[in-house]
């Protein structure tokens, strides 16, 4: 099986999908499954949000996107994390 890999962008109430709050990858392999959101530590880490929202528990929306998507989603999160406190900012 070829690795298949799922995006998500999540936001809640107050985010909209031109901001969303963070990102999240399904990857499928002949491994498994496996869920990441992408962190403010700047890398991928286990998430259990895609299987809480399969089975209906959180109150956060989780949007399909695409990799190109996600990336700049990331892009975001990288540049809030890396900047000085005092500019930290993120719009909903």
């Amino acid at each position: 099986m070829a690795e298949k890999i799922t995006y998500y962008a999540i936001f809640d109430e107050f985010g909209s999908r031109c901001w969303p709050g963070g990102v999240l990858r399904r990857v499928v392999n002949d491994e498994g499954q496996g869920d990441d959101a992408f962190s403010r530590d700047l890398k991928w880490e286990f998430s259990p949000l895609l299987y809480s929202a399969g089975h209906g528990n959180t109150i956060l929306y989780l949007v399909p996107v695409s990799k190109e998507e996600a990336s700049r989603i990331a892009e975001r999160i990288r540049e809030v994390a890396t900047a000085p406190a005092s500019l930290r900012f993120m719009p909903s």
